[in-house]
């Protein structure tokens, strides 16, 4: 690993309790570790020094939660965010058909739609007569659903219908998807634009959750230069066995010696989404009184795989967006002593964070997810939306918290998240629910990876930034994405530097 000495920088304390240098310094990075903190530090023959010019220095900054393969290919797809109803959706998806040459392997492949937001879902029959023959896939902005088309349902091997294709019968489909019709978009040249993107926003690592992902899909991008932050590759259920027989345990690296690409945990959608109504909870829905959305599993199906993974050396990752489906899965950790997190946690009830805490469980949440979720939330959860995005309720219960964004359901962008967990609105609204809210503090401490305020012994995986975030407003807090990284480093070496 390459040393490096940050010269002038002001270290950022990450709780209130923690003791930092009231002027500038000096940091040095030894071995991927800072080794030393001080003023005016010698540098060691040989050693790259930056001057940071007096910029504050946090922790590099990671994302707990991405889909990174889709994030990926963003750019390539139909912008579908905003549209209001199937004929809105319709008429951008009939633009993009009049553009198309008729080529043999032509598809339309959209995301970003909400249609849990609309009156009534799309139709096949509909999305058809404006695309003919031409495959095409709108994947809804939460991914738990998507609206094909006749021609796409036959590509991927689909039975034929007139409604969506749904949850766990979408995740077997969707790695398709990609290799039928968007290989050019996911070439390692796309995932290193992608990378350098978002190092510049101070990213350091992030947890790849792709669904179809295989380990060596990593390791050959790696080997092609995908490799400036660090990642952390999750697996499935349907590739557990795979896993396992790899022997690799979570942490391990997926290449001998080369602490930067690492196994990560298992990975079980334990529920569904707000969106499509399916998230598992304990009381009905507004809009559907019948219904409190259904598990993926049964408990002891859940049971079985966490023992199985923790067997295994992996911890688990379980999408749990509905109270139910939370308490269900807290009850299949205590049964198991398996690690590892909750993910989304959106719906929570207070008397079940005591037990996430005391297990070790993290909640690892996605707080862009308030903005776009809270209409949605006021209308099928009413009653229930102070126990939304409860981050404050979890840190008071002793719960560890990591947040990410759930790209491309919402941006990866870790400042989005910040400003979102502190301010809670968005467009001039009032806060949503502000109780909840975190501070600046607590949501950079709950954004770094567990690491500490910089000191030695700590990872040499920092940024560096042109605005002091425990003083910024909600709005500077966002704009720190849009140029106030100035550098970021993985390990000590320079990823980022503007």
């Amino acid at each position: 690993m390459p040393d490096l000495l940050l010269r002038n920088v002001r270290i950022v304390p990450l709780s209130p309790r923690a003791a930092v240098p009231t002027g500038v310094v000096d940091v040095l990075v030894t071995d991927g570790l800072v080794s030393a903190v001080g003023e005016s530090l010698s540098r060691p023959a040989g050693v790259e020094a930056y001057d940071a010019g007096g910029r504050w220095l946090v922790p590099g900054l990671w994302d707990a939660h991405t889909h990174l393969g889709q994030w990926t290919l963003r750019a390539s797809r139909l912008d579908l965010h905003g549209t209001r109803s199937p004929a809105e959706a319709l008429a951008r998806v009939a633009a993009a058909a009049s553009t198309l040459d008729g080529e043999p392997g032509e598809a339309i492949v959209g995301m970003g739609h909400s249609a849990g937001t609309w009156d009534r879902w799309g139709t096949v029959s509909e999305l058809d007569s404006v695309t003919g023959s031409t495959p095409a896939i709108l994947v809804n902005h939460d991914f738990h659903h998507a609206w094909l088309n006749t021609a796409a349902l036959d590509a991927l091997d689909l039975p034929r219908r007139e409604d969506m294709v749904q949850e766990t019968e979408w995740y077997q489909a969707y790695p398709r998807v990609a290799e039928l019709f968007e290989s050019n978009g996911s070439t390692p040249a796309a995932y290193r634009r992608m990378l350098t993107r978002t190092a510049a926003l101070g990213v350091v690592g992030m947890t790849d959750f792709e669904v179809g992902l295989r380990l060596d899909d990593w390791r050959s991008r790696w080997a092609a230069g995908c490799d400036l932050v660090r990642i952390r590759v999750a697996t499935y259920a349907d590739q557990l066995d795979e896993a396992i027989a790899s022997g690799l345990h979570t942490g391990d690296p997926l290449i001998a010696g080369e602490d930067r690409l690492t196994m990560g945990p298992l990975k079980i959608i334990s529920d569904g989404s707000l969106g499509t109504r399916t998230a598992w909870c304990c009381d009905p829905y507004a809009d559907d009184p019948d219904s409190c959305g259904a598990p993926n599993q049964s408990p002891d199906e859940l049971k079985g795989l966490l023992g199985k993974a923790h067997a295994a050396g992996l911890e688990v990752a379980t999408h749990a967006i509905g109270d139910r489906a939370v308490s269900e899965a807290l009850a299949a950790y205590a049964a198991t002593g398996a690690r590892g997190s909750i993910e989304h946690a959106q719906l929570v009830r207070r008397e079940d964070l005591p037990l996430m805490a005391r297990l070790g469980i993290t909640a690892s949440v996605q707080p862009a997810h308030i903005l776009d979720d809270r209409e949605m939330t006021e209308d099928v959860w009413p009653g229930r939306e102070e126990r939304c995005f409860a981050t404050r309720w979890m840190l008071e219960e002793g719960v560890r918290l990591a947040l990410g964004s759930d790209a491309p359901v919402a941006p990866l962008d870790p400042w989005l998240a910040i400003a979102a967990a502190v301010g809670r609105s968005r467009d001039g609204k009032e806060p949503w629910h502000p109780e909840q809210a975190l501070t600046a503090q607590e949501a950079l401490a709950a954004s770094v990876d567990g690491q500490p305020t910089v000191a030695p012994g700590s990872r040499g995986d920092l940024a560096v930034l042109e605005v002091d975030p425990l003083r910024a407003s909600v709005e500077e807090l966002a704009a720190i994405a849009h140029g106030g990284v100035t550098a970021t480093v993985v390990g000590g070496r320079i990823v980022h530097r503007r």
